[in-house]
């Protein structure tokens, strides 16, 4: 924005090199839209080259100018116009808008802050056997690495988990006794009353003795408030998270940074680390939606990155995507294939003994020809294909095969498949959006009661959720 300001009206032109993120995002948001809003053009764009040494990074060339009357260059290509997201304008253009239909539908796990809250296996074993009380703070600890390299995805370590629970009893007076505001003011010092029945972080010692040692030195020299004053508790606890995933029977995990695709399902009973994203969704249908590359490539379109690896952050790819409008028939055939692929990519990540990174290095590698890998891909095409019927695109040839992409190699859609898809998925994002606003449901100004909200929200809802 700084460069852009000191341009002359006519002739002025500034290159910048940036790294990837300055199209995507937030970062996109608060600098290329700004400009490209206020009139401004991007007369020349690499959108994502390697850096030229050794560090492991993706690097974007932007050239703005006020004014551009020349042909504008995407990547050395003569197009039209260059979007924010430095790509070419298509029919539909412009970037995808948050959908209130999708709020609360996704989450970061829980923001731990607090290495010392974590153990390995063999010392949470030791305080289970010291004293079998702990097993009610001691939780499996399940991070982005844990779902792509562990065969069952399962947690590799442990968490102490006090939940929001007061530090100790050594509070003055009698909880009984108390009132609500009295009760909710020592509540929020940590320390209530000796009558106080509820558990306190202080009923489990050896946990909390190792979180005194550990995470408290750590909390006190830093600047977060509420970080310093509940040392004890995990810094970003999640209860909506954890509100909208308790009625079910299983939700959806994805690392939040990960080279694939990789959603698993995971029960209750573990703590999901910040470096995943939780889905409160239960129903193959869903999976298939949210497996297939129909939704990957929209994550790969519009998601941010960390070096070379795609993320999978909800504001930018979870809340803007446009799920179908599913009907019974068609969830119930989602299902199948969501459920198929689910249960042969699980055992032959089980058999094969190998991680899900393991198992889609060899699903995009064209040498690979083994018949389980060959019947995973088969299966992948038939997903896709049921998620592209609910969408109502039968005609579409999606073009499967081993293609080059920005990745390197991948079994995926064809190039032009995948621009018609991310076509379509955005002007059903706009047409959503639309339909939002229409409804009153992005003007922040109108003051409506908490029942008409929920009216307009769910109108809105998609049917697919409910």
């Amino acid at each position: 924005m700084r460069a852009y300001s000191l341009l002359r009206s006519i002739g002025g032109i500034a290159g910048l090199v940036a790294t990837s993120t300055i199209a995507q995002g937030d970062t996109r948001e608060v600098g290329l839209e700004q400009i490209v809003s206020s009139g401004g053009a991007i007369a020349r764009a690499v959108q994502s080259v390697p850096w030229p040494g050794n560090a492991v990074l993706e690097i974007a060339y932007v050239w703005l100018a006020r004014e551009w009357r020349g042909i504008p260059l995407l990547s050395g290509v003569p197009v039209k116009q260059i979007t924010p997201m430095l790509t070419e304008v298509t029919e539909v253009s412009g970037p995808p808008q948050r959908l209130v239909s999708n709020s609360a539908k996704s989450f970061i796990g829980s923001y731990v802050m607090g290495l010392g809250f974590v153990l390995e296996p063999e010392e949470a074993a030791r305080l289970d056997k010291n004293n079998p009380t702990n097993r009610r703070v001691l939780l499996p600890y399940l991070n982005g690495d844990d779902i792509a390299s562990r065969p069952d995805h399962s947690p590799s370590r442990w968490v102490i988990n006090f939940q929001d629970w007061p530090l100790d009893r050594e509070g003055r007076g009698s909880w009984c006794s108390a009132g609500l505001d009295q009760r909710e003011m020592l509540l929020r010092s940590g320390h209530v009353p000796a009558d106080y029945e509820q558990p306190v972080a202080a009923d489990f010692p050896d946990c909390l003795a190792i979180v005194i040692d550990r995470v408290k030195p750590q909390r006190l020299a830093q600047a977060d408030k509420y970080g310093q004053r509940y040392w004890w508790r995990f810094l970003r606890t999640r209860p909506e998270m954890h509100s909208k995933i308790r009625s079910l029977s299983r939700f959806l995990v994805h690392p939040l940074t990960s080279k694939h695709h990789n959603l698993v399902f995971c029960g209750h009973g573990i703590v999901t680390s910040h470096m995943t994203v939780v889905l409160p969704l239960a129903g193959w249908d869903h999976y298939a939606i949210l497996q297939s590359d129909i939704h990957w490539q929209w994550v790969l379109a519009y998601g941010n990155k960390l070096e070379t690896r795609p993320q999978y952050t909800p504001s930018d790819v979870l809340e803007p995507f446009p799920f179908p409008l599913v009907e019974l028939d068609r969830a119930a055939s989602l299902s199948r294939a969501g459920e198929a692929y689910y249960i042969s990519r699980d055992g032959t990540a089980r058999v094969r003994d190998e991680g899900l990174t393991s198992i889609y290095n060899r699903f995009h590698n064209p040498n690979e020809q083994a018949a389980d890998i060959g019947g995973l891909r088969a299966l992948h095409v038939e997903m896709d294909r049921s998620v592209a019927t609910a969408y109502g695109w039968r005609d579409l040839d999606l073009g499967h095969g081993f293609h080059e992409t920005k990745q390197g190699v991948r079994y995926t859609l064809s190039e032009s498949a995948r621009r018609t898809v991310l076509d379509c998925l955005l002007a059903l994002n706009h047409q959503r959006y639309g339909e939002e606003v229409k409804a009153g449901l992005h003007n922040k100004g109108a003051k409506k009661t908490a029942r008409e909200r929920s009216k307009l929200k769910d109108k809105a809802a998609l049917k697919l959720f409910g």
